[in-house]
Formats: C-alpha cells, structure tokens, sequence
C-alpha cells in the first residue's frame, strides 16, 4: 500500500549534521526521514522557497525536457529501502503509456516539487525507517531517535509549510 505523503522540511542531522528531507503524511501521524546531499538538499530547498536562478539548474532542465517533449510526471514513489540506502521511482506518462524511472528519492522529490506531482511511499518503507541504524553507538543512536522523536513544526525554520 502506498501513502501519499508532502516535503515538510528539511532539517539538519545532529549528529552527522547532513541535510534530512522531512516527508509526513497529511495528517502528519507518520514521518519519514530520508537523508540527502547539500546539493540535493539544496536544489529541494530553492523549489520550497520558490527561487528562481538565472539559468536552469539540473532539476528545472529535467522538467523543461520534459515539458518540451509533452511527458508529464505522473507521481514518484520511494519504493524500498535497502541497507539503509532508500530507492524511488518516477512514473512518467507518455502517449498515455506509463514508464517507470530508477531515481534517488532526493532527485525524485525535486522533480516532484517542479511539477507539482505527487509523492507516495511504499507503507513497508515507513515500516522498515523505524529500525535504521544511524550509528554504532547506542549513544548516540539514542540522541538521534529522541531528537526524531521530539521534532516539531516549528523547527523546520524558514521551510515550515
């Protein structure tokens, strides 16, 4: 089963201070962090802001080509979860024939935020997040899931929504 879920935020790990894209579901009782790069972080947070570059970055080409060609993002789906390393898909209608892209869900998710596609995540996902290992150290293991566990709206900043 799949849950339609939104980009709340992104904030920072504390412990390994990399960028993490916040996804919630739209009565925000699951959540689903999936930690990204500073560029990927980056080409999320200027779509969340609604900054617009002098020249198309790699995301904004990507669905340019898209438009151009008449293909529309139909929705992207993280998909799996395999050795603490999340995977998506992005499903493009073309022709009314529906074809199925490998992506990164940081990639995915800036597409998806550019053409306004939906988001979804395969429940078993959500279900396997809970049990990622952050860290060797039970120590801070346990930081980092009462960080989780204690984040609040307000916390994402500039990119609460």
């Amino acid at each position: 089963m799949l849950i339609k879920m939104t980009v709340r935020g992104i904030a920072l790990d504390p412990i390994t201070n990399m960028p993490i894209v916040i996804l919630k579901d739209p009565e925000e009782s699951r959540a689903l962090p999936i930690w990204v790069g500073i560029f990927e972080a980056n080409a999320i947070a200027l779509e969340l802001e609604k900054v617009s570059t002098p020249r198309p970055m790699t995301h904004d080409l990507l669905k340019n080509i898209l438009d151009g060609l008449g293909i529309t993002v139909q929705q992207i789906t993280v998909n799996d979860l395999k050795e603490n390393t999340f995977y998506a898909t992005i499903d493009l209608n073309y022709n009314g024939s529906v074809v199925s892209i490998d992506s990164r869900p940081s990639d995915a998710i800036a597409l998806a935020l550019r053409t306004n596609a939906p988001i979804f995540v395969a429940e078993n996902v959500v279900a396997q997040a809970k049990n990622i290992e952050v860290s060797e150290e039970k120590e801070e293991t346990d930081k980092w899931k009462e960080w989780l566990e204690n984040l609040k709206p307000e916390d994402f900043g500039k990119y609460k929504m």
